[in-house]
């Protein structure tokens, strides 16, 4: 068959289900074809993921373990036909999973070797920097940016160009330029899924602003939970100074742009730029009263710009394509692609990367295959912590940054966590406001203590001693937390109690006035019982019942002891006559 090349998927998200174990059976195999590695492609559903290249094609096979491994081994050594066996056919998941996607900020992510800077030459990478030095202004640059429509993939949406123009204004040197991949919203994987994948994507962006605005020093801000992404990022760092794409004089010229990673310790609140700046400088990460803006007054007091990692990795693709390229992808005052990562109740898990648009429903259904519990959709999470829950009668809403606003969420860096039906809201109220409050860095008095009320509220609650007056209560404090908090953290804070209280109010209610769990989640408020009408006594239940509460004859009625019932809900996971209700 004339197999070439084997390209083992080497991503977090491969590594963990098993594809370091695969890549090294390989390895030993002798293939008689080169061994390879690459990222995450994004469908994380389907790791690990092994592909082999040969005259046809690169096909894809997932879910290999070591008995499939030998199984590739035989046919790529003998040169046979390669089996159908968990081969991801385009007419099937695959194609659903990624027709409906356009990929730019990930268009090589899970494609090229990432610690291969030829690989990223060899499909582009760097003519855009090198187009703009050799033909282009930095003012040009700047435009181009414009033009482009682009904005902030981390949450606020502003203009790129905007951004970059007020470094460029500014008179103080030298300029400072920050790549923000301190990404710590549960469920949130984008950037460090595009380190991992396509690091030189970022370098190469960052360069461009550099030029575009006049700065000579720059770090990437990257969390040390990132091991995998800072090893990428920084043996790219290394290659591109060594072809003198970083570094003095870049391609003989008298621009000059260095580099460094700065790994930060994982406090959530150093994503706001003024905190994140103090953790640079070596401060204690806290926000800090704005004016004077970074562009001002930053790093050492000195200007300084600050972008995240998808913001970044879109800018080669503008300057190499141009911009009409990138803003043909539109919808409203949004252009463009935004990558998500989906996870949750939801089939496909992984990393998408939509045009401007989509809605919703669209990317929960189509690309992510829906429900994977089978159960109905209840809502998603989206913007992280701080962010909001849309329900299910609003996934019909187009992905931009207006129309989700319009819901109470936010697009936010790019979370999208999916909940089905047997999903308490008030619950994940309380589950989201306990990280951001503990995530409070405690400068401002009404996000320090404010979340903590509003935390003890929300926790009562789930305990079924709520009182009537604390819905009006936690809008109360809400409204303070958002209005006096000094930065992003405590100002959004407030969002997931607010939207769970806009579109599932009715669940505050039951919790309070008739103490349920509509959703059979709050273990002081539900009661495991058996359905006699449904129970055939097959004593499945009984069987994984960890602490045996559960007791009856094979083919009798069985009865749950509810002093010993610890309400893990395993019996009715296991239960395939929905025989056990949930009072």
């Amino acid at each position: 068959m004339g197999n070439n090349r084997v390209i083992v998927g080497m991503g977090s998200c491969g590594i963990a289900a098993g594809a370091k174990a695969v890549y090294e059976q390989l390895e030993k195999a002798d293939l008689g074809a080169e061994l390879c590695i690459t990222s995450c492609v994004g469908m994380c559903y389907a790791e690990p993921i092994v592909e082999v290249e040969n005259a046809s094609g690169r096909i894809m096979f997932g879910n290999v373990d070591s008995r499939f491994a030998e199984v590739l081994i035989q046919s790529v050594k003998s040169g046979s036909e390669l089996p159908d066996e968990n081969r991801i056919k385009e007419d099937e998941t695959g194609k659903k999973y990624l027709d409906r996607q356009v990929k730019i900020a990930l268009k090589n992510c899970g494609v090229i070797n990432p610690e291969s800077i030829d690989e990223y030459l060899a499909v582009g990478g760097y003519e855009g920097i090198k187009k703009c030095i050799n033909s282009s202004t930095p003012e040009e640059v700047i435009e181009i940016v414009k033009t482009s429509g682009l904005r902030g993939r981390g949450g606020a949406g502003f203009t790129t160009g905007v951004k970059w123009s007020f470094l460029a204004g500014a008179k103080n040197n030298p300029k400072y330029l920050v790549c923000n991949a301190d990404e710590g919203d549960p469920g949130a994987f984008m950037d460090r899924a595009v380190l991992e994948g396509d690091p030189h994507a970022v370098i190469e962006g960052m360069l461009t602003a550099a030029y575009a605005t006049g700065a000579s020093l720059g770090y990437v801000y990257c969390r040390a939970e990132y091991p995998l992404a800072i090893k990428r990022l920084i043996i790219a760092i290394k290659e591109a100074s060594e072809r003198n794409l970083l570094g003095d004089n870049i391609q003989g010229t008298d621009f000059s742009f260095n580099l460094k990673v700065k790994e930060g310790a994982g406090a959530f609140v150093c994503g706001e730029e003024t905190a994140l700046m103090a953790s640079i400088e070596g401060r204690r990460g806290m926000p800090a009263l704005r004016p004077p803006f970074p562009a001002e007054a930053g790093i050492n007091k000195l200007p300084t710009n600050i972008n995240n990692v998808e913001t970044y990795a879109n800018v080669p693709f503008i300057m190499r394509e141009g911009p009409e390229a990138f803003n043909k992808y539109s919808f409203g005052k949004s252009v463009g692609t935004k990558v998500f990562a989906l996870a949750g109740k939801v089939k496909r898990v992984g990393l998408v990367e939509v045009p401007m648009g989509l809605t919703l429903r669209e990317v929960i259904e189509e690309i992510g295959g829906g429900s994977s519990s089978d159960r109905p959709l209840k809502a998603v999470q989206m913007g992280g912590p701080a962010g909001g829950c849309i329900p299910e009668s609003l996934f019909d809403t187009p992905i931009d940054y207006d129309s989700i606003n319009a819901t109470g969420a936010i697009m936010g860096s790019g979370g999208m966590v999916v909940m089905d039906d047997q999903t308490c809201m008030v619950d994940v109220a309380r589950y989201f406001l306990n990280f951001t409050q503990k995530e409070s860095c405690g400068k401002c008095t009404f996000c320090r203590i404010g979340t903590k009320r509003m935390l003890e509220i929300l926790t009562r609650i789930t305990e079924g001693k709520g009182v009537e007056n604390d819905i009006s209560l936690l809008e109360e404090l809400a409204g303070h937390v958002s209005k006096t908090s000094l930065c992003g953290l405590g100002q959004l804070a407030p969002n997931p109690v607010l939207t769970t209280l806009k579109y599932f109010r009715e669940e505050y209610e039951a919790h309070i006035k008739d103490k349920k769990c509509p959703a059979g989640v709050c273990k002081p408020l539900i009661k495991f019982t058996v359905n006699p009408d449904n129970c055939i006594g097959c004593t499945a239940c009984a069987k994984a019942c960890p602490t045996k509460c559960i007791s009856g004859e094979r083919k009798e009625v069985h009865f749950i002891d509810q002093e010993k019932c610890v309400k893990c809900g395993i019996c009715r996971d296991t239960c395939k006559f929905d025989a056990i209700d949930i009072d």
